[in-house]
């Protein structure tokens, strides 16, 4: 039991509560299928939102556990917000080649203001099930890091 107990405190020390503040009415998303997204529409659910890029490995590398976790998990909601990019094609072909079956958002230095300033990729925000900022993680997340997190909760 300790070794489980230090190995969550472990995953857990990876996040960074409530570092950063948001409105939950700012929040609107538009993803490339026309859906407007707010966390409004996820009430009682947690809201994942994780800011990436094609080109950054540590991103690429994250993905199928974030698919994943959205495949399996009904209270967890992930929205990809893809950052700098050229070209929105490349985007989308990426987005198919992986499978990304969770909304997925063309985004810029604009969108991502609603959250923060984002300074390095990838980077993910959490918000609770009553839509509250609950923590944010710089760098690469796991299913199991997040599942921890949101279980600690």
């Amino acid at each position: 039991m300790p070794v489980k107990n230090s190995r969550r405190i472990g995953i857990l020390a990876g996040f960074a509560l409530l570092l950063f503040v948001l409105q939950a009415e700012a929040f609107q998303f538009k993803d490339t299928q026309g859906r407007i997204h707010t966390l409004a529409d996820y009430k009682g659910r947690w809201v994942v939102v994780n800011f990436w890029a094609t080109w950054c490995p540590p991103c690429l590398e994250e993905i199928p556990d974030l698919i994943s976790l959205y495949e399996s998990r009904k209270d967890v909601m992930v929205i990809g917000v893809a950052m700098e990019f050229s070209d929105p094609n490349v985007v989308m072909k990426f987005v198919e080649k992986m499978s990304i079956s969770y909304p997925t958002i063309l985004g810029n230095r604009r969108i991502a203001s609603q959250l923060d300033d984002i300074s390095m990729l990838p980077s993910t925000y959490f918000f609770d099930p009553d839509g509250q900022p609950a923590a944010r993680k710089l760098g690469i997340v796991t299913r199991e890091s997040i599942e921890a997190f949101i279980d600690s909760r």
